[in-house]
């Protein structure tokens, strides 16, 4: 299944909570709050690996309708590989500046 999502997570919830929080349905190799880079606090969401997908599973079927967490309603969705996930604004093929790295597109 790969990492689950978590959103909506308590400016309080760090790494270390969220894998508690989610230890019980499975061994957890991995949990990650993200935070801001300027400021470090807490974005309100991170990332929960489990070793095995039977636990992964287990997690996300039992949390998908809400789980509280840290006194908040959490919700968790499957992570999307940022290698694929589509960009805001359209394709960067067609951004109107010529195409295949040229700048003009007419005749001079």
């Amino acid at each position: 299944m790969g990492p689950i999502f978590s959103i909506g997570l308590s400016r309080h919830t760090d790494s270390e909570s969220l894998k508690d929080g989610f230890s019980g349905y499975g061994d957890v190799t991995k949990a990650r709050v993200i935070t801001d880079r300027d400021t470090g606090r807490s974005r309100g969401f991170g990332f929960v690996t489990f070793s095995t997908d039977e636990s992964a599973i287990s997690a996300f079927s039992a949390m998908i309708d809400g789980h509280v967490l840290d006194g908040r309603k959490i919700r968790v969705s499957p992570a999307i590989d940022r290698a694929w996930r589509p960009r805001g604004g359209g394709s960067s093929y067609h951004r109107g500046d010529g195409g295949y790295g040229g700048g003009s597109s007419g005749a001079n």
